[in-house]
């Protein structure tokens, strides 16, 4: 069963009346059909005027596809790899090698997890310093072999503990950062959902990002930004609104390249629809990008993160 937001109170009451005709009557054909039409109507006018707090909670949906869905239904003969070869294996994020439409990958991504006890093991989604060193070699072997890369990001941000801080969080982050900016091969990054902080960027420094329609894109969550400016988190809708996160405000920014469509209510909906929407624009970015000579690849993406912090 989906989980309704408070603003989706029509489309339940709707679901829960076609639930409740038996579809085998032919006498509730019609009536089947009107609702569903109306349901159709009420999602285009729902998903077509989200508020930034509402596009929040979308991009947080607990069916929203993560980054092992989009694996599952976008790659072909994926092999993970694992492991920092230095600490341990963070599964916060995920990753190894892939083929998509016969094209030979890296992908790297940040993984959420879909129940309690995947979401414990995947830390929710917050990776600590080995999850970064491990992203960190998986970019490094892309670029030995030539294969470009592709990551999704998914995160709330890194993981906060003190143990993390212990073995280098913030200097994890922008090394990842650094080996972004210099690995010569093509990369594409997707934000799915959440794009949180330091945590987010570290896989988001990419020749093409990219980002669902209904993802957010911030460096606090409305949460941490209404604790901080007004010390209270009743200004959560506030503060989502002045963080400029959703897709639209960061395309205006110039923050990302593409916006890629969702289907009208929310990936979480049509996972597998919504995964081969992704799918045509990965392909069609890596092709597009894949021209370029290495070197002016590498130099143009250097040249573009500069441009986006002189514009700030």
């Amino acid at each position: 069963m989906i989980k309704y937001f408070e603003f989706e109170k029509d489309l339940e009451k709707i679901d829960k009346e076609l639930l409740s005709i038996n579809s085998n009557d032919n006498k509730n054909i019609n009536k089947i059909e009107s609702l569903n039409d109306d349901k159709q109507k009420i999602l285009k006018k729902i998903y077509s005027s989200l508020n930034a707090w509402q596009k929040v909670q979308v991009a947080r949906h607990s069916s929203r596809p993560h980054t092992l869905d989009y694996i599952n239904y976008i790659f072909k003969d994926y092999l993970p790899l694992h492991g920092d070869k230095n600490f341990s294996d963070d599964s916060a994020i995920i990753g190894g090698f892939a083929k998509i439409d016969n094209i030979s990958v890296v992908v790297i991504g940040t993984e959420k997890g879909n129940s309690m006890e995947s979401r414990i093991k995947h830390n929710f989604g917050m990776a600590k310093p080995e999850g970064y060193r491990k992203a960190q070699r998986l970019m490094k072997l892309a670029s030995k072999f030539k294969l470009p890369i592709i990551t999704f990001v998914d995160t709330a941000g890194a993981f906060p503990g003190k143990e993390a801080e212990e073995r280098g969080q913030s200097e994890s982050i922008a090394t990842s950062i650094s080996v972004s900016l210099k690995v010569k091969t093509p990369i594409v990054s997707v934000i799915i959902g959440e794009g949180g902080s330091g945590g987010a960027i570290a896989l988001a420094t990419a020749d093409k990002i990219l980002m669902l329609e209904h993802s957010i894109y911030s460096v606090i969550s409305p949460e941490g930004c209404a604790s901080i400016l007004w010390r209270n988190t009743d200004f959560t809708n506030k503060a989502a609104e002045t963080l400029k996160l959703t897709a639209q405000d960061c395309l205006k920014l110039k923050i990302i390249d593409q916006i890629i469509p969702e289907l009208s209510g929310g990936a979480h909906r049509f996972p597998l629809d919504q995964a081969n929407i992704v799918k045509k624009h990965l392909i069609s970015n890596l092709l597009e990008i894949s021209k370029a000579d290495v070197n002016q690849l590498v130099q143009n993406r250097n040249i573009k993160y500069l441009n986006i912090t002189a514009d700030i």
